[in-house]
């Protein structure tokens, strides 16, 4: 007997991102809603860790949120699998407080909170802490599922993994197929695959919208659906102008450079028109050479300079000490 037939997947979906921003958490409620439509030929839901943007602490109606999903993931599968992912745990290096508690109380759904839990050919693995990943090497099982940091994926389409010291992909040998949460760009390399977020969720994203869904039959290879939902566009100006179009709709985040010389009044007409047009999310404009519009521009207060995550990403990595970790930097904003 196979410990399922017909698996649905999907990780990283990260309810309260964002500020606990309604519309984030109604994004993640339209995507499991189209997921479950997709999945009716599947009895079984594999969710890969962190449904939870924020460890310290849940808003009311983010919960709200969540467990209604969770509840909804319970009703239309036989089984549901639920890992807890780093963003899932109160403490980062210890599981004894995570935000799923409520999962187990419907019979249906099982969290998957312990180092390691394998079965028939399946192997569950949680958010490692300490020296847990020293255990995994030795697995062998058909298929793993888990919330890996693996060094030499990328994390985003900016920024790849450095090697850490830890696991390394090259030690997960023993699975046939090793599928994991964590990054949220999907990619594979070799047997180990990265299913990605469900949906682009910030400007790091931006074009990259392969994201949404896996499906994986037992014995069969894994296929892989495009959720059409938010996505995130940086674009000159000029070929906004021409391809607005193709380029922009009604949940589309959108940065446009200034590469054609307009004054205020022309830049506010122009994105006027196309968040009415389009019913755009975001459109902002960005000059090219602030240096060269600073006058120009200084009383915008909804015109972005630069893309916020690169500027602290490029800060944090650019410190120059033997005392300071920049890993542990990069990892504590990546979880504010």
């Amino acid at each position: 007997m196979t410990f399922f037939n017909k698996a649905a997947c999907f990780t990283d979906i990260h309810f309260g991102m964002k500020n606990n921003s309604k519309q984030h958490n109604k994004d993640c409620d339209d995507f499991i809603n189209w997921f479950i439509q997709q999945s009716e030929d599947c009895e079984t839901c594999i969710f890969l860790g962190d449904f939870h943007h924020h460890r310290a602490g849940i808003n009311v109606g983010t919960l709200n949120y969540s467990v209604e999903n969770v509840k909804k993931l319970s009703e239309n599968f036989e089984k549901v699998y639920m890992i807890t992912g780093n963003h899932d745990l109160y403490y980062r290096e210890k599981r004894e407080l995570n935000s799923l508690p409520y999962a187990s109380l419907f019979d249906n759904v099982h969290l998957i909170n312990e180092n390691t839990v394998v079965e028939d050919g399946v192997a569950f693995v949680p958010w490692l802490v300490g020296d847990e990943w020293k255990q995994v090497r030795n697995v062998k099982c058909r298929y793993m599922f888990g919330h890996f940091e693996l060094p030499y994926f990328k994390m985003n389409a900016m920024v790849e993994m450095p090697d850490h010291g830890g696991l390394k992909a090259s030690e997960l040998s023993g699975p046939e197929y090793v599928f994991s949460g964590h990054f949220h760009k999907r990619q594979a390399k070799g047997n180990v695959h990265y299913l990605g977020s469900p949906f682009p969720q910030n400007y790091a994203d931006t074009w990259d919208d392969e994201r949404g869904m896996m499906k994986l039959e037992w014995d069969g290879v894994p296929v892989y659906t495009d959720y059409p939902g938010p996505r995130y566009r940086t674009v000159p100006l000029s070929k906004l102008i021409d391809e607005a179009d193709t380029i922009l709709n009604d949940k589309t985040y959108c940065r446009a450079t200034l590469d054609v010389n307009i004054s205020y009044e022309e830049a506010t007409f122009i994105k006027e028109t196309f968040s009415e047009q389009y019913n755009v999310r975001e459109i902002s404009l960005i000059p090219s050479k602030k240096e060269e519009h600073a006058q120009d521009w200084k009383t915008v207060d909804d015109i972005e300079v630069e893309n916020v995550d690169q500027i602290v990403y490029n800060s944090l990595t650019a410190v120059d000490s033997d005392m300071i970790d920049k890993k542990l930097l990069v990892d504590i904003y990546n979880n504010l």
